[in-house]
């Protein structure tokens, strides 16, 4: 039976696990696919998509996740796996009861607007997407205040944070007080991507964790970096770094990001 916990989780995903009408896959499914085969692959396929389409659905749930909702399992007599979470398979749960009750709603507001669907799908348009590759849902811990701009730092779970530097206008403009619910934008080709500890750099924020994938493209690569926490971050570098840092599944990394690099953004 649901609780109202992973009810009230399932609400606040709402806005983050796209569920679209006339797609050939949604997140949700994707998740319980997952769920059944215990692969990540299998439910690909069973999708119709790519893996690596399907790692980067992955990927993007559990960074927009106050938990992970998807966790690898460790390779033994039968090999690894992809599973969910406890509290990803409640969150499942919660979404489907409320994703009937939400057809329900919309049927009845159907039936007493005529032209209810034209002001659906124009509110639909309101929803936020970007190009950036690494979104990240967290919590403003500190904003400190500068003579122009305003670091504000945010607690993205699993021990990380972001600081990002942008102006008093927008700090204001967006509202954003210590304990604000906020999203951090990060393209992937201003992600700097080092295997090596012990020297200083420019760069404001430092994530740790591993190599969990490495592609390389005609100049450039994805490589794809892992946190302690279960949240992941994506970088784009040329594929003589990659070789010359000998990047691979397995090997420690480190992901420099500038703060000015930084994009906050709410919901509106």
């Amino acid at each position: 039976m649901t609780t109202q916990v992973e009810t009230n989780a399932a609400v606040r995903m709402l806005p983050k696990l796209k569920i679209t009408k006339g797609r050939r896959w949604d997140h949700l499914e994707l998740l319980e696919r997952i769920d059944a085969t215990g692969s990540i692959s299998s439910a690909a396929t069973l999708m119709g998509m790519s893996y690596k389409a399907a790692w980067e659905a992955v990927e993007a749930i559990n960074n927009l996740s106050e938990q992970a909702l998807v966790e690898r399992k460790a390779g033994g007599q039968h090999g690894g796996g992809t599973t969910l979470t406890t509290y990803g398979r409640r969150v499942v749960g919660a979404y489907r009861r409320l994703e009937q009750e939400r057809e329900q709603v919309l049927k009845k507001l159907a039936q007493v607007m005529d032209d209810f669907d034209e002001y659906y799908h124009l509110i639909r348009r309101f929803d936020m997407k970007t190009s950036a590759r690494n979104q990240f849902l967290g919590k403003v811990k500190s904003i400190k205040l500068g003579q122009i701009n305003a670091e504000v730092v945010v607690d993205i779970g699993g021990g990380d944070s972001l600081a990002a530097v942008i102006t008093h206008d927008s700090v204001d403009h967006l509202k954003l007080e210590t304990g604000s619910e906020v999203y951090a934008l990060i393209k992937a080709p201003w992600v700097i991507v080092t295997t090596s500890d012990g020297f200083k750099t420019s760069a404001r924020n430092e994530l740790h964790g591993t190599v969990v994938r490495c592609q390389e493209g005609a100049v450039n690569g994805e490589v794809i970096i892992e946190l302690a926490g279960g949240k992941s971050v994506a970088a784009i570098v040329t594929n003589d770094s990659i070789k010359s840092l000998g990047l691979k599944n397995g090997v420690k990394a480190c992901a420099l990001i500038k703060a000015s690099h930084v994009i906050l953004a709410v919901n509106a």
